[in-house]
């Protein structure tokens, strides 16, 4: 094409170079450094990110002192033919704080308060309280945009999508110390050990059914998966994620039931999961023969990936880990990443990782939808998790992957025109390619979003590198711009390239089998954790509810994160409300009462 001859619309993200009175323009540098002119018109308006359930807050009449050099801003706008060129026409602006290099995101209760809302909204939505009781029966995995279920008579309730929206309740318990939220986190966990757990004798180990399908007034267990990847076998991701809301509840109150269901299914993944003869776990076992290498898995026979050897840390082990201090979990946490630093990288073919394996850890570049091609969240959970693994058994291995994947990913996993991060990619550039190939579309899901926001912000705080910081923000800043519904509450599973929401199929829904509450209140949670201890540097408050001689010697581990040695410590407890100073300040335990009923710990975390 010699000349654009058509206007179309679109978003440059960047930094503000210049502002011209006079011609009504000014300049924007994007993250990579490419340069724009663009124009205001008599209708362009803006606003400052504002957070779930905040007023909206307008700064149309403040455009020429909020278009200031190093301001941050998402502009929308209509590129014309002109001349030679075109001219960049705006029609909205976001600005994600009030001036260069402030943040709302980066406020100390941002993610407080958007956690609050995130789970009263599912709350509502799932259970209508608090106008009923909280009741697991009514749950429902499909919800709509505005919340409304899907389905009333025939449905399927997944055990994973319950066990997820569980670990949202929970989250919002640590953070907030509200007991409705609590309530929804310990009935969701009773639920799913009364209805989603398969005790089995003979092998004395713990199974969790893929779900409950209801027709009518009957009700089937599902022992194997209903998906298409994974159908008729036992996933080890089903497994893992089953655990993930019990263990954050387990954190909060020290139910030994909890735990002993966790144990018991540590037990099955060492027993039928774990590669005795090699190393690493399978991704499915038979449901009759609980054989990794049985003939009826087809395409997932005697076969590795990211779920089944990654997903163990951040979906329930780091937790129970925190929640225990059993060295059994800092071994199993060890295993996992050495995995992982041996085998994902292959740096000479790709700038991502590898996903998919055989038995022999040799490339599995044919299986189903992945192929050849990366998941660009997947990279980003691995450098992510390795830096807080960093912090308990330190080895100049985890930084050394994490940093390479936080150099390699801005170019080829991110939008550094438009900002946000791309969902699955082709590994290898073909022929006269350039620009890594976007697989189905080039819209932007909620969960990678966060992957980006948690990687950067902890390696930031555990290096100070300002680069990874830039990038923290940049992805905080899309996020909280464009995937929060202020209309409806929550947040949206998908925007498009330029950050419009994405409202179509599956991705329309606030409730599925890939969304439930669970990636969003973890992005709060832990963006609360890094943001305030190890950059701000300001304290953060977190509630805990023991169950009465629960928690091993009557000690409470309330550490939030893996974080580095002796960069936070106990600034101050409070038990029902009363200050309290039986704790170990730089051990971040709290040597509790003799008590015969719950009671509610409040501690303040100070960074050191």
């Amino acid at each position: 094409m010699d000349h654009m001859s058509f206007s179309f619309s679109d978003t440059i993200t960047g930094y503000v170079t210049n502002f011209n009175p006079s011609e009504k323009s000014f300049g924007i540098k994007t993250s990579h450094g490419r340069e724009f002119q663009a124009y205001l018109t008599p209708n362009t308006w803006g606003r400052i990110t504002q957070n779930l359930e905040e007023p909206y807050n307008d700064c149309t009449q403040r455009l020429a002192e909020m278009l200031t050099p190093g301001q941050h801003v998402f502009a929308y706008g209509i590129f014309y033919p002109q001349g030679e060129g075109y001219k960049f026409e705006v029609k909205s602006f976001v600005f994600p704080g009030e001036q260069p290099g402030k943040y709302q995101h980066e406020e100390p209760n941002w993610w407080v308060k958007q956690v609050r809302s995130i789970a009263d909204s599912y709350l509502y939505w799932q259970f209508n309280y608090p106008e009923n009781q909280i009741d697991y029966h009514q749950y429902r995995t499909f919800l709509r945009v505005t919340g409304v279920k899907k389905r009333e008579d025939d449905y399927l309730q997944e055990t994973d999508t319950i066990s997820r929206l569980v670990y949202g309740f929970a989250s919002a318990y640590l953070m907030t110390g509200e007991d409705r939220f609590l309530e929804a986190a310990e009935k969701g966990t009773e639920y799913l050990r009364e209805h989603m757990r398969f005790y089995d004798p003979e092998e004395n180990l713990i199974y969790w059914y893929h779900g409950i399908k209801v027709t009518g007034n009957r009700e089937q267990k599902l022992l194997t998966s209903e998906f298409g990847d994974d159908y008729d076998a036992i996933p080890a991701y089903e497994q893992i994620y089953a655990l993930a809301g019990p263990i954050q509840t387990y954190r909060i109150t020290g139910d030994p039931r909890i735990l002993k269901d966790a144990e018991m299914t540590v037990d099955l993944f060492d027993k039928f999961f774990l590669d005795k003869e090699g190393t690493g776990y399978f991704s499915h076992i038979d449901p009759l023969t609980l054989d990794p290498r049985a003939e009826s898995l087809g395409h997932n026979r005697a076969r590795k990936n990211w779920n089944s050897v990654g997903d163990h840390a951040p979906a329930y082990l780091i937790n129970l880990w925190l929640a225990t201090g059993e060295q059994k979990y800092a071994d199993m946490l060890e295993y996992t990443f050495d995995t992982i630093e041996k085998h994902f990288p292959d740096y000479d073919n790709s700038p991502f990782v590898q996903e998919k394996f055989h038995e022999d850890w040799s490339k599995d570049q044919s299986w189903g939808w992945q192929q050849n091609r990366a998941v660009v969240g997947h990279n980003l959970k691995i450098a992510w998790n390795l830096m807080r693994m960093q912090s308990l058994k330190p080895k100049d291995k985890y930084v050394a992957l994490a940093e390479k994947i936080a150099h390699l990913m801005p170019q080829v996993g991110s939008d550094q025109q438009r900002g946000g991060w791309y969902d699955v990619v082709e590994r290898v550039l073909g022929e006269g390619e350039e620009q890594y190939r976007l697989v189905w579309h080039d819209r932007k899901a909620w969960w990678q979003q966060e992957q980006a926001i948690l990687a950067y912000l902890i390696l930031n705080g555990i290096t100070q590198n300002p680069e990874y910081l830039r990038h923290a923000r940049e992805a905080a800043a899309f996020y909280n711009a464009h995937f929060l519904d202020h209309d409806d509450g929550g947040i949206y599973f998908n925007v498009l390239a330029n950050g419009l929401p994405f409202l179509m199929g599956n991705e329309r829904f606030k409730g599925s089998h890939s969304m439930s509450g669970y990636h969003s209140t973890e992005l709060c949670y832990l963006s609360a954790v890094y943001t305030n201890l190890l950059i701000a540097k300001q304290p953060m408050d977190l509630y805990f509810k023991p169950q009465p001689g629960a928690f091993k010697n009557n000690i409470l581990r309330v550490q939030p994160d893996i974080l580095p040695p002796g960069s936070v410590k106990i600034g101050a407890c409070w038990i029902d409300e009363k200050p309290y100073t039986n704790f170990d300040a730089d051990a971040l335990t709290v040597k509790l009462p003799q008590t015969k009923e719950q009671v509610k710990v409040k501690v303040q975390i100070v960074p050191q």
